[in-house]
């Protein structure tokens, strides 16, 4: 292939990816639609494991009383929300008909949308924590984009349910781990019991692909005496996979690669990239990267001096998925602060708080907490129904979903969550969980407390803390 043939098709991806925001209405990359089938499905719907996901039977449910946070920045005292048929109807004041509804006082309790962990390990890493389990890493190989996290995925793995019932999540997306520069695809799910993954998988949410940056494939894969050992490695094993890539897109006569058509799919803008990337100059690094390549991140993950480079991070519309306080256990994660989210959100910048973990997932809105406390404590006082949507809508749109979920509007996934008490304070927790309108989890009837089968007749089954 010429030098004006590779630029040709590099420049076009660089405009598709340019032009995709991270919302599951991005439009795809210029081409011929006839010649799609030879590379990756555009939807999961198209694919070879496609969603069998059907939202279980629900009532219409009028929540009336309670403080409403909507996701999207919104409060309502005293408000209601109404939801049938799996969607949404209404959000407001008490002045909304509640005929023909369920209703359920909320007075003194407070309404969110789900919350929603952008960056989890659930089924691929799953309770118990034995080798035998061990599936989120395919670390054979600095790049395995062919890899899929939900062929991995164990749909019995206590951790859903816990997560549902203490954390109120809703959705999650299950990332490979982060050995790899390139990891595999990734996978968004709705938090139910499913025989199979598929029962799970989130119809309609586009696919995800795990990058890493730093420490990890340089430590995995320099211990073995190969390539790469050190940054300048990763950037170069980085980018000449890309290019590869492209020449790949440009060969009609290629045979079928599983790993290059993961990254086709990423250069034309309908998989979106989540980056493990510790530090400030190796993030910006990735984004000069991706323009060079015609991708673009979606969010880094983890993120701990993402606060050094918010203005960049706007400026690129890349999302921050960070911890509330997770620093300094190695050296790239030694730089972090408490206030990296309240910096963020000062510069403008999309932040999102996400879990890493079995057990910070189940408590993400505590984690929200944390993170607003420590910029209240430095002049930074950002309001209660901004810092839900760390939790909420900011981690849709990074996952391509906010159209479908992610906040209390007319026509969305009715996924809700009736606390309590302040979903910001330590004291409260989910009373309700509702996911397209379902009730999969009351508090208050033990009937409504999901327990996976691996669980049954063991001691703590279906364990609500």
């Amino acid at each position: 292939m010429n030098g004006a043939a590779l630029a040709t098709l590099a420049g076009a991806m660089a405009l598709a990816a340019c032009a995709t925001t991270g919302s599951a209405s991005a439009s795809a990359a210029s081409g011929d639609d006839d010649e799609a089938p030879r590379f990756a499905a555009k939807t999961e719907a198209e694919g070879p494991f496609p969603s069998t996901y059907r939202p279980y039977p629900g009532r219409p449910t009028a929540l009336v009383g309670a403080t409403v946070y909507d996701g999207a920045g919104g409060m309502i005292e005293g408000g209601t929300v109404l939801f049938r048929d799996g969607k949404v109807v209404a959000v407001g004041g008490n002045d909304l008909s509640t005929d023909g509804y369920d209703v359920i006082d909320g007075t003194g309790k407070f309404v969110t949308p789900g919350i929603i962990d952008i960056h989890s390990h659930l089924g691929d890493y799953p309770t118990p924590s034995v080798d035998a389990h061990s599936d989120g890493n395919e670390a054979t190989s600095p790049t395995t984009p062919e890899v899929w996290a939900e062929h991995s995925v164990w749909p019995q793995d206590p951790g859903f349910t816990r997560a549902l019932a203490n954390g109120g999540i809703t959705s999650l997306q299950i990332l490979p781990g982060s050995a790899n520069l390139m990891g595999g695809r990734s996978v968004t799910l709705k938090n139910v019991p499913a025989r199979t993954v598929q029962g799970m998988k989130f119809p309609g949410a586009p696919y995800g692909f795990k990058m890493a940056c730093g420490e990890n494939p340089k430590r995995v894969y320099g211990n073995r005496g190969r390539m790469p050992s050190t940054r300048m490695g990763n950037f170069a094993v980085n980018r000449q996979t890309w290019l590869d890539a492209i020449d790949y897109a440009n060969n009609d006569k290629a045979d079928r690669d599983l790993a290059k058509e993961t990254l086709v799919g990423v250069l034309k803008g309908e998989i979106l990239v989540h980056n493990h990337c510790y530090r400030a100059d190796e993030m910006a690094l990735v984004m000069d990267m991706a323009k060079e390549m015609g991708y673009r991140v979606t969010a880094f993950h983890h993120a701990v001096e993402a606060y050094k480079i918010g203005d960049l991070l706007r400026e690129n519309d890349v999302c921050s998925a960070i911890w509330a306080d997770w620093y300094g256990f190695k050296m790239e994660s030694y730089d972090g602060i408490l206030e990296n989210a309240a910096f963020l959100q000062r510069e403008g910048a999309c932040v999102v708080i996400h879990s890493d973990s079995e057990n910070d997932i189940q408590r993400l809105n505590q984690e929200a907490a944390k993170a607003q406390a420590a910029g209240r404590r430095v002049g930074i006082d950002i309001s209660d129904a901004t810092v839900i949507s760390w939790i909420t809508l900011n981690a849709a749109k990074a996952m391509g979903i906010d159209s479908m979920t992610g906040s209390l509007e007319p026509g969305k996934m009715a996924d809700v969550v009736l606390w309590n008490g302040n979903p910001l304070s330590v004291y409260s927790r989910p009373e309700r969980v509702w996911i397209d309108g379902a009730l999969m989890f009351n508090a208050m009837d033990r009937s409504r407390r999901p327990v996976t089968d691996f669980e049954l007749g063991q001691p703590g089954e279906g364990d609500v803390k």
